[in-house]
């Protein structure tokens, strides 16, 4: 909603500032209104001076990958680590992924740069590996790169060009992209699963969870959200959650991964389920690659932990 003439005194702003508030109601969930403020001119310029920097920094390469470890639950041996974007703008230095993630996927250039992270990730698990540290990479698939039909593709790309082994790539699905489409959905798991590559679904039990659909994909590690890992110990309805998750891995004889464990009792906690392998601040933060191999070593250090049995 815009207002005459508080909002403006000519018909052609008056509907552009209407049009704004219309997709900020969009933003806010839908079936609702919203009026239109100043605030939201502001925003709107923000975000179109936001995606012409991102178009730039597609073409300078200004996106990094940064690296989070993974350990096993069993003996916190690093068996893992998750590539995650970042973008080191010129002039405001490292952009918060939740600033421009979103405005990745909005404008679709979520596609090319998701190509690169696949690229960029396999070549780094390759060069590790061939440095005597074979660790899976997990790598995280917008639903834009999702719904692509050269994903497939460009994953099998990715592999070959780096040489990397198809059981050394984890892809990381969301809950909500998988049952927009249920039969696309396992069509497009199953080629992946075809090429060798890992399948986990992210940011599980979030609110989108269903017991029949979650049967019929092929996947091999559920990925508990940390919203239910955060409050473990001091919430019971949050264990209840994370051990009926844990039962339901376990039956279904698939991993089961914690994120978000910032805490030793939380950790402690999760060993005692069915967790096999967990992240979070407790064991390291995302870093360059060039800082990850002191990372692990500081990790698989016995005094760099009280977690020891």
């Amino acid at each position: 909603m815009a207002l005459f003439p508080r909002d403006d005194p000519t018909g052609e702003r008056l509907v552009k500032s209407a049009d704004t508030a219309m997709y900020r109601a969009k933003e806010l969930g839908r079936n609702r209104y919203e009026f239109f403020t100043a605030e939201m001119n502001a925003r709107v310029e923000n975000q179109l001076v936001l995606e012409a920097a991102l178009r730039r920094a597609v073409e300078a390469g200004e996106f990094l990958l940064h690296f989070q470890p993974r350990v096993s639950a069993l003996n916190r041996a690093v068996v893992g680590v998750e590539a995650l974007l970042r973008w080191r703008h010129p002039e405001r230095g490292l952009v918060s992924p939740a600033d421009f993630i979103p405005l990745l996927e909005e404008t679709n250039l979520i596609v090319p740069v998701g190509a690169w992270v696949l690229d960029t990730a396999c070549r780094q698990a390759r060069e590790w590996r061939d440095g005597g540290l074979p660790l899976r990479m997990s790598v995280n698939i917008s639903s834009r790169q999702f719904r692509s039909e050269l994903l497939v593709q460009t994953v099998a790309s990715a592999l070959q060009s780096s040489g990397l082994e198809p059981e050394l790539l984890e892809l990381e699905l969301t809950e909500s992209l998988l049952i927009e489409n249920t039969e696309s959905a396992i069509s497009i798991m199953t080629r992946f699963k075809k090429l060798g590559v890992m399948v986990s679904i992210d940011d599980f039990g979030t609110g989108y969870s269903s017991f029949s659909y979650l049967k019929q994909f092929p996947i091999d590690f559920l990925k508990v959200d940390r919203t239910f890992i955060r409050d473990l110990a001091r919430n019971p309805k949050d264990a209840a959650i994370v051990e009926a998750i844990a039962a339901l891995a376990r039956s279904l004889g698939i991993g089961l991964i914690a994120e978000g464990v910032e805490e030793i009792h939380q950790a402690e906690y999760l060993r005692t389920c069915y967790c096999t392998e967990m992240q979070g601040w407790l064991f390291g933060r995302a870093v360059p690659a060039e800082e990850f191999p002191s990372l692990v070593a500081r990790i698989v250090e016995p005094q760099a932990l009280q977690l020891r049995a």
